[in-house]
């Protein structure tokens, strides 16, 4: 990654390399990224084949939590990624709910991109936008594969939380060729889910937009089901609701009981990953002893290694990978750095000799 260094050569005779750094806006990560789902779908494709083999480092992500905010906290992800990407970073990503109530998103979060020759960091990029980018479009990736074999593509959709991921997994979604006939919608605000709808008729979607009064209504009138909210615990218990077999892209994580998940047929994204932190599938394991519950990961499924059952629900459980936001973040800052709109801070390293 010698394009990262200048040399002091380019400024004065006879120096050492000097790495650049650069800030990214959130500007900046949009139109790099607005258009292109196809393109990232397949990005993020490609980076769960990578981890899979091995080409890659992922860590437990560590949570920090507040005594006196609990329902608070805020993620350190590290990772390296190696293939085309190549490249080491981390994510610090904040969740604070109590933001809705002011109108501001709940999470926030900054990308670090770090050169693996150097270990200099040369980037910082706005990363709410690349955190929800990779979200999404993991699910429409796991929305494809796992609806294969199926029968016909789901063609009612149930968004069960309102927020930014939902509107992001509805933007992957149609701009990777879904089509619904039907939308419903529910959220615990009646406002969050009159503002989605209004998201939908603005963006053009087709299909019957229904808001659902009841969480139940949502779930049986669904053949693919999103839930994308802020539960900290399951709140949805009765296994009956999914009797029609549908997908569940359970993005969430922590919104579905035990039973539900053991009537089913269950994937995630890695298997260390998403059994911690008390999400659905690590209660299972709590409950059970096991985790014989589990058919597999995504990857498995790209591999053909596994396949989606036709004859029980079949939920995708992701926890998030850090690797994800690296190539997605890189590929941001490839396309801002061809574009010539990197904004450089030349002095962000001051003191590069070794000896003064």
């Amino acid at each position: 990654m010698t394009d990262l260094l200048t040399t002091a050569a380019e400024r004065a005779a006879g120096g050492p390399p000097v790495p650049t750094f650069s800030v990214l806006s959130g500007h900046q990560v949009q139109q790099a990224l607005t258009g292109r789902e196809r393109e990232l779908v397949a990005l993020v494709e490609d980076t769960y084949r990578l981890h899979g083999a091995g080409d890659s480092v992922n860590p437990p992500s560590y949570f920090l939590r507040f005594p006196d905010r609990p329902n608070s906290r805020i993620i350190a992800l590290p990772a390296s990624i190696g293939g085309s990407v190549h490249v080491d970073g981390l994510k610090w990503i904040s969740s604070f709910p109590d933001n809705v109530r002011s109108g501001l998103p709940r999470a926030s979060a900054v990308l670090i991109l770090n050169d693996p020759e150097t270990g200099y960091p040369f980037a910082c990029l706005e990363s709410s936008i690349i955190s929800a980018t990779r979200t999404a479009a993991s699910a429409a990736l796991a929305a494809d594969w796992l609806s294969r074999g199926r029968g016909a593509r789901p063609a009612r959709i149930g968004f069960f939380g309102t927020g930014l991921i939902a509107r992001y997994i509805h933007t992957f979604l149609a701009g990777t060729g879904w089509e619904f006939d039907a939308i419903g919608v529910h959220d615990v605000s009646a406002d969050s889910a009159e503002g989605f709808r209004g998201y939908l008729r603005q963006s053009g979607a087709g299909g019957q937009v229904t808001v659902h009064d009841r969480a139940e209504d949502l779930v049986r009138d669904s053949d693919l089901v999103v839930f994308a909210t802020v539960a900290g615990k399951p709140h949805v218990t009765d296994p009956a609701w999914f009797d029609h077999n549908p997908l569940v892209l359970h993005v969430s994580l922590r919104d579905l009981a035990p039973e539900v998940l053991l009537g089913a047929a269950n994937f995630v994204d890695d298997v260390e990953h998403c059994l911690k932190a008390d999400t659905s599938p690590h209660l299972v394991e709590q409950l059970t002893g096991d985790r014989d519950f589990l058919n597999g990961t995504l990857n498995d499924v790209l591999q053909g290694r596994a396949a989606p059952p036709t004859d029980r629900p079949v939920i995708f459980s992701p926890f998030g990978l850090g690797v994800l936001d690296l190539a997605v973040g890189k590929y941001v800052y490839d396309e801002v750095s061809r574009a010539g709109s990197l904004r450089l801070i030349d002095d962000f390293f001051h003191d590069l000799r070794r000896y003064g």
